[in-house]
């Protein structure tokens, strides 16, 4: 494998379409202004390497970035490429990741709007992520201890495990389908609004008027704060092991709660049950 290191690019292509290579130390910055610095690569081996131009890894193909900058100049970083290892790096660039697949991420500071939209086969652990429209319309997922932030996240996903996570997000989850999320918080306003298939193990759930039109919906053994008008036209079987604000119109199905503040149904095919005193 070639090396090339301790070098500055900033011209357009500056090492295009190279195979087998190992790239170190090198800073993709200047005056040239130059884009797309190691597109259409094959065999990619990039450390500890300063990229503040544009469009750097497009249609590569087995690429591992490890300590790496990517400063937010550096937008749409990774689209088209497949078999991606990223460790300890920081992507801040807009669109860092999109239409890629057989990702891996580790111990990486994301602060990107639109990251990860169309990603097929993603792994992403103990990363922090700040994000608007974070991952939408992505597939088989799966995190571990991933610290969210931002509005919009994982909608019109699919076929996703999330566990040991903390997600500060609004309108999250939408038409989510196929999804199991375990041992986390999720925080934020109307969450998951017409998801199928979706179920939340252990977690806790803060915010107003979640779960809503959800279609096949399991809670097991969660807790839910400052939650009102829960499950409105939601088919549901929940067991809650805290207080409710309010329930409304549940479409079908069992709902176990200690204690709720108010229980709407004023729906004529609202049919849910609302078990309250009990806990399954």
């Amino acid at each position: 494998m070639h090396t090339i290191a301790n070098q500055t690019f900033d011209e357009e292509r500056a090492l295009y379409a190279l195979q087998d290579l190992t790239v170190k130390n090198c800073r993709f910055d200047g005056p040239a202004d130059g884009e797309s610095a190691l597109k259409e690569g094959r065999g990619l081996r990039v450390e500890n390497c300063f990229f503040n131009l544009r469009y750097p890894f497009w249609h590569d193909e087995g690429l591992r970035i490890a300590d790496c900058e990517l400063t937010p100049a550096c937008r749409a970083a990774l689209w088209y490429s497949h078999g991606i290892e990223i460790e300890s790096s920081r992507l801040h660039g807009i669109k860092a990741l999109r239409e890629c697949g057989a990702v891996k991420m580790r111990d990486c500071d994301v602060i990107s709007p639109e990251f990860g939209w169309s990603v097929r086969g993603m792994e992403m652990e103990d990363c922090t992520v700040r994000s608007e429209y974070f991952m939408m319309r992505s597939d088989h997922l799966t995190l571990k201890n991933v610290r969210m932030q931002g509005k919009y996240s994982f909608q019109y996903i699919s076929n996703c495990v999330l566990e040991d996570c903390s997600f500060d997000t609004k309108d999250a989850f939408w038409h989510a389908k196929d999804i199991v999320v375990r041992n986390s918080v999720i925080k934020g306003e109307y969450l998951a609004w017409y998801s199928e298939n979706l179920t939340f193990e252990n977690c806790r759930i803060i915010g107003t008027q979640p779960l809503c039109y959800c279609k096949n919906l399991k809670l097991i053994h969660c807790e839910m704060i400052d939650t009102d008008l829960c499950f409105e036209r939601s088919e549901v079987e929940a067991s809650i092991v805290s207080p409710v604000v309010s329930i409304k119109n549940p479409l079908s199905g069992r709902i176990f709660v200690p204690e709720v503040g108010e229980i709407i149904m004023d729906l004529d095919k609202a049919k849910g049950e609302v078990i309250v005193n009990s806990q399954r």
